[in-house]
């Protein structure tokens, strides 16, 4: 299955637009990310290959769901095949996102195909506040829910929790796949 890689134009351009309506430096936003100014400056300046972690402390330092640094504007009517969509892959384990919609500024939610193998857990750090995290095993087993009381799931388990608070993911077979909605504040 191929998917493709990020948009990162797309990236470059979200991550100066939410910088500017934020009103923040990029000094200033790196630090609130914690992120290096140079790979920020390199994010903005459409080159570099942000993981899945970069792009999610620098969306909780501007205040803005993930989704709205990296979905492109969508048409009336959208398709996403299996095997296309962008997948942002993640530097902790072998785990990948892929945003299938996002919440417009009427909804706001957001909804994402997780891909996950076993091996190392991904450990999220606190979303946007208010953020509660809506997930559905469709295939394999899975580890998840907040840091300090993962649940473990089978296909077809449902489970909600806070996303505002630390949070991990961690695939207990080959192949697991789960059906993410981020739910986020007005």
């Amino acid at each position: 299955m191929q998917r493709t890689a990020p948009p990162i134009a797309h990236i470059a351009a979200a991550l100066r637009r939410e910088r500017e309506r934020a009103g923040v430096s990029l000094t200033e936003l790196a630090r609130r990310a914690g992120v290096a100014k140079s790979t920020l400056s390199q994010l903005e300046s459409g080159t570099g290959n942000p993981s899945v972690e970069t792009l999610w402390s620098l969306a909780v330092a501007l205040g803005v769901p993930f989704s709205r640094l990296v979905e492109p504007p969508t048409p009336a009517v959208r398709v996403v095949r299996a095997g296309e969509g962008a997948r942002i892959p993640s530097e902790q384990a072998d785990f990948a996102g892929i945003l299938l919609s996002a919440g417009s500024l009427h909804a706001r939610r957001d909804l994402y195909l997780m891909e996950m193998e076993p091996g190392a857990e991904r450990h999220a750090e606190a979303h946007i506040p208010g953020s509660v995290e809506h997930l559905v095993v469709a295939r394999g087993r899975l580890r998840t829910g907040p840091a300090d009381d993962p649940v473990d799931l089978e296909p077809g388990d449902y489970i909600a929790f806070a996303g505002d608070q630390p949070h991990v993911y961690g695939a207990l077979e080959p192949g697991t796949l789960a059906v993410l909605v981020m739910e986020h504040p007005r």
